[in-house]
């Protein structure tokens, strides 16, 4: 799936391609997305022909740019949207299909989220992390040194399935 949605964005943004650091911007982009994160832009870099050192460092800084601002802010704007109408059953959903998995996490707490967001599964991630940490109240400061953590493993993971395994296959 993931791989999909990035070949639909680099179709999408085929355009920025040929502008001077118009790449970089593409896996930026791709990177700081919900769902796609740095694992799609690793993809895309890969795709793309990037390399792996400078792909790993803009991936990353895309994926943790929003965190900070989820840990901090999702919970005072969540119950700000639950006030109106139109939002709050948008707004309950995603805090129910989050709290789902708060049970990954809370039992093991720092380690749960390093290794929720750590390990490259449909449905985890800084994202969804972060929401989760922020949801169940954690330590913000923990939650992000665990989901900064989490990252970089997840990175380091995709990486090298992007960079060893995809390369080869696609040549």
């Amino acid at each position: 799936m993931a791989e999909s949605l990035v070949h639909s964005f680099l179709d999408l943004f085929d355009g920025l391609v040929s502008v001077p650091f118009g790449k970089e911007l593409i896996v930026f982009i791709i990177s700081s997305m919900p769902i796609l994160e740095l694992r799609g832009g690793l993809i895309a870099a890969a795709l793309l022909g990037l390399d792996v050192v400078p792909a790993f460092i803009i991936c990353l800084i895309g994926n943790l740019l929003p965190i900070p601002f989820i840990l901090w802010f999702i919970t005072p704007i969540f119950n700000k949207l639950k006030e109106t109408k139109r939002l709050s059953k948008i707004v309950n959903k995603i805090e129910k299909k989050a709290l789902k998995k708060k049970d990954k996490i809370e039992k093991a707490e720092f380690w749960g989220l390093l290794f929720f967001v750590g390990i490259p599964l449909p449905g985890t991630g800084g994202w969804t992390g972060s929401l989760i940490a922020a949801l169940i109240n954690m330590n913000k400061k923990k939650a992000l040194i665990a989901i900064t953590c989490g990252v970089v493993l997840a990175g380091l993971i995709v990486g090298t399935l992007s960079f060893g395994l995809l390369k080869g296959l696609v040549g």
